[in-house]
């Protein structure tokens, strides 16, 4: 099966006449299958519920009806769009026989028109041209993504499940404190260990206890709050024992070896190798797009600008790394890229130095990169001793 990444794989002659083409596009309570059946004028569609083994049979029944006028039917190609439903479709079929894709949703060019129409029928022919031009080997069609393996989603699952719960933490932290801001309490902390007994202490500016519903409030979100906090900890001890189990096998002896920079942390590292840098990714150029790092220029005739980032890559890659490149600036002021940061950023003007902490998230992000899979040093960086 060619590459979803490298076009020049896909560079063969599309036999149409021994190809299933079809298509799925795929809705939370139905999926429409549109087909290209060789020999047959005629380009059939079919609405069913999300089910896999139907949607099997029917491929299987749209290659029997090609093969009985006279065609022989060698492969069956398969697309949709990359959503809620995941990869897992995709695996469940090539493990059948069918070569599955998933395209980039974002990839498939539409119509600009202020209000087009949209169904699920139109969608399904667009897919359909889109994904036959892919596999004839024309550029811009559309793109495809990598289909991870099972394993590969699962390693993602501590960190993402963290940050929410980081998020749910700052949520209710806010919450709390936002309810004693209005009775006049500025002082309270509730991350503290002992905030639950302190609240009961508390009184108002007027000399009053809190009221009782509100006491009663704050006392179910600090034990919301605690539960948060324990399940965090929970995540993060067994991602270390992880590490310590398994130290030298694959993306480990990445995180590993990635945490020794000083101002990479275990989370940042974590985040950044499974989310990333143990994908196999072809150059620096992959590397900053996937990212999302890259510009996105605007020129048309006299007119030259820049729209600011392409934002189109992983945004838990882009917000880490440019929260790294802040942090990185103050662990490694010695080293050749943040040298290279301050040299022009010497007018201290905070434009110039919002944009260019950019610039230095991808260069930091490549340099990353390229230590974790080549070994190349890390110019004037300092690192911790190995474990």
């Amino acid at each position: 099966m060619p590459q979803p990444n490298d076009l020049s794989r896909s560079l063969v002659a599309l036999d149409q006449d021994s190809t299933l083409i079809t298509v799925v596009e795929m809705s939370q309570s139905s999926w429409l299958v549109g087909g290209m059946l060789p020999g047959i004028e005629r380009q059939p569609r079919k609405k069913l519920e999300p089910s896999p083994e139907r949607l099997l049979a029917l491929l299987h029944r749209w290659r029997d009806e090609a093969v009985k006028a006279g065609r022989n039917i060698t492969r069956i190609a398969l697309a949709f769009e990359a959503g809620r439903d995941g990869f897992w479709l995709a695996r469940w079929l090539e493990a059948r026989g069918v070569e599955a894709h998933v395209i980039h949703p974002s990839s498939v060019a539409v119509s600009r028109e202020h209000r087009r129409a949209k169904t699920d029928r139109l969608d399904t022919a667009l897919l359909k041209r889109a994904f036959l031009g892919w596999l004839r080997g024309e550029r811009g069609h559309c793109s495809m993504a990598r289909i991870p393996t099972i394993a590969e989603e699962d390693a993602k699952r501590p960190n993402r499940e963290r940050e929410c719960l980081v998020r749910e933490r700052t949520r209710i932290v806010n919450r709390i404190k936002g309810t004693l801001a209005r009775l006049g309490i500025r002082d309270f902390r509730p991350t503290l260990r002992k905030s639950a007994e302190r609240l009961a202490t508390l009184h108002t500016p007027e000399g009053s206890l809190l009221p009782p519903n509100v006491s009663a409030e704050l006392q179910r979100d600090l034990a919301r709050l605690g539960f948060v906090v324990s399940q965090i900890k929970e995540i993060e001890k067994a991602r270390l024992q992880r590490l310590e189990q398994h130290p030298e096998t694959g993306p480990h002896a990445m995180v590993r070896l990635l945490a020794r920079v000083v101002g990479v942390g275990i989370e940042t590292a974590d985040m950044l190798v499974h989310e990333m840098l143990s994908r196999p990714l072809g150059d620096r150029k992959a590397v900053a797009r996937y990212a999302g790092l890259t510009g996105s220029p605007d020129e048309s005739g006299a007119k030259r600008r820049e729209q600011g980032l392409a934002r189109a890559g992983n945004a838990r890659v882009r917000r880490g790394m440019i929260q790294l490149a802040w942090r990185f600036l103050l662990f490694q002021k010695q080293s050749a890229l943040a040298q290279w940061y301050r040299a022009r950023t010497g007018d201290s003007r905070t434009g110039t130095r919002k944009t260019m902490i950019v610039a230095l998230a991808r260069k930091l992000l490549i340099a990353l990169w390229r230590f974790v899979t080549t070994g190349e040093t890390l110019e004037g960086v300092i690192l911790r001793p190995a474990a």
